[in-house]
């Protein structure tokens, strides 16, 4: 770590640097009043920590702190190397205390950034099912720019990017959900180290300081290995930072591994087996002191879950979040925790290390209109809190016909999951750079659906314009027909001509037009 600047600038694997001459390992934020910061900038201060943890095991750690002079904020960034572990323990702080400003801005972004400059690398890798190889050298030299971090390369129909993944390139099309996310990161092939293979991993061994709950969506790697902290990507809430504000991120844990041959999913494998909140847990508790609001085990408790699971429903999930508001908005609440699980289909479920405290507990599943929200769930330290909900799903009446799935996603229409089935690694559609699906071209006359004849995913869109364009490959917009949608359906029954109807549409999500 430079002193001068509290970056990690030599990270190296068995002799083998990973980052070359890159920038590092860092923290940056978007959250002063002139934008942009990276702490180190100003008056950084760097010191060491070493010591033994619980389990016998020796531990050392690197601590970066400094204040933007400008309004006092205070930034510290951990970074902890626990004996035996190829892999970093991360914790971010940011405090504010100034009465004379209380309100500063809101903390637009925050993140750690793990970015190489070394030709080791060759593969970037989302998910289990998502990933690709980077383009070379020579496709970015002659890349175009299409919008904000988005580039055609299809001046260049060889490169093993274009071939296997898509003509466009953006870091969009690696971005995922929080629900089942575990790792992310960068994967060598051996091609360029002798056979050997590596990997550099952002694991989400926790995932209670983030917020947004499990729909949140977010940057994981482009060539740079991120973990978003915080951010306000795809219209999620960012908290504000105002007289008081004082929170520390973490832990999560950048992970490093290699092999001789080893596959991409092989080096994943290794990595995801981290991601357990509980694993570490006797260490994270033995470097507490020396992390300012870290929740130790002591203050923790266990959440168990038992609910009547609505017939038709499929992977239901159940969220403790602050009390009083919906997941998605738990920013608002600058000291919230999250929690999340799968329900089995036997209604059950157990959370462990839940923060003491007072949560909503919300419930949903794919296939069932609404959500279950319960306020007032308090979890005691050291305590088991059982609880039974009883989940009745909404309904406006007799159902006459449905378009799609209520599941908080567009995925199963058109240019949606659907893999593209033009390039060998069939990434799915709606990761690709949107002017990729003209939609002008695919509804002239806007959407018109039959139900019982039509197919969802060719007849409806998986997104809506009220203007589509410019583009791309279209240079202008189009406003014509872009927002018609004439739904045809019989109803083979005899309606009273008094009677009522109630059309329910839930959204994925929404942007105002322009």
């Amino acid at each position: 770590m430079l002193k001068s600047s509290g970056n990690i600038v030599s990270l190296s694997l068995d002799g083998r640097s990973l980052l070359g001459t890159g920038k590092g390992l860092y923290l940056d934020c978007y959250c002063t009043p002139a934008g942009f910061y990276t702490p180190g900038s100003s008056n950084p201060k760097v010191k060491s920590l070493s010591g033994t943890d619980s389990t016998g095991t020796p531990w050392g750690g690197l601590v970066l702190q400094d204040i933007y002079p400008a309004t006092g904020q205070l930034f510290e960034q951990y970074w902890f190397l626990r004996d035996g572990e190829a892999g970093l323990h991360s914790f971010s702080r940011v405090a504010y205390y100034n009465e004379t400003t209380p309100f500063l801005r809101d903390l637009g972004e925050l993140r750690t950034l793990f970015r190489p400059t070394s030709n080791l690398w060759t593969h970037i890798s989302t998910n289990r099912q998502h990933w690709a190889p980077l383009p070379s050298a020579e496709a970015v030299s002659k890349e175009v720019v299409v919008q904000d971090a988005t580039w055609y390369l299809g001046n260049t129909p060889d490169d093993s990017y274009v071939q296997q993944e898509a003509d466009y390139f953006t870091k969009y099309t690696f971005a995922d959900t929080w629900r089942d996310h575990k790792a992310h990161g960068l994967y060598a092939d051996g091609s360029t180290s002798n056979g050997t293979t590596y990997g550099a991993w952002l694991v989400m061994n926790t995932r209670d300081t983030y917020f947004g709950g499990p729909v949140h969506s977010d940057l994981t790697v482009d060539g740079i290995t991120y973990n978003y902290i915080v951010s306000n990507h795809h219209g999620d809430t960012a908290p504000n930072i105002t007289h008081g504000f004082d929170r520390t991120f973490g832990p999560f844990f950048y992970y490093f591994n290699s092999g001789k041959n080893e596959s991409l999913n092989a080096l994943r494998d290794d990595a995801e087996k981290y991601a357990d909140p509980e694993w570490n847990a006797e260490f994270y508790d033995s470097i507490a002191s020396s992390v300012p609001n870290y929740v130790t085990t002591s203050h923790r408790g266990t959440f168990s879950l038992s609910v009547n699971v609505p017939t038709g429903a499929k992977g239901p999930i159940a969220i403790l979040s602050v009390d009083g508001l919906d997941p998605q908005d738990n920013a608002q609440d600058t000291t919230a925790y999250q929690y999340w699980g799968d329900v089995s289909d036997a209604g059950i479920l157990t959370i462990p290390r839940v923060k003491e405290g007072i949560y909503r507990l919300t419930i949903y599943a794919d296939g069932i209109f609404g959500q279950y929200e319960e306020d007032g769930i308090v979890i005691i330290a050291g305590k088991i809190t059982n609880h039974e909900a009883k989940w009745t799903p909404e309904s406006a009446g007799k159902e006459l016909w449905r378009i799609g799935s209520p599941d908080k996603t567009a995925g199963e229409f058109r240019h949606g999951f659907a893999g593209d089935p033009s390039h060998p690694l069939h990434p799915q559609e709606y990761r690709i750079y949107w002017g990729q699906w003209d939609f002008p071209t695919d509804f002239p006359d806007g959407i018109n659906y039959t139900v019982g004849e039509s197919d969802a995913a060719q007849d409806w869109n998986y997104v809506h314009w009220s203007v589509f364009g410019p583009s791309y490959t279209r240079m202008g917009a189009v406003s014509t027909n872009m927002n018609n949608w004439t739904i045809n359906f019989e109803h083979i029954d005899p309606i009273d001509t008094r009677s009522t109807g109630t059309l329910t549409i839930q959204l994925a999500g929404a942007k105002s037009s322009r």
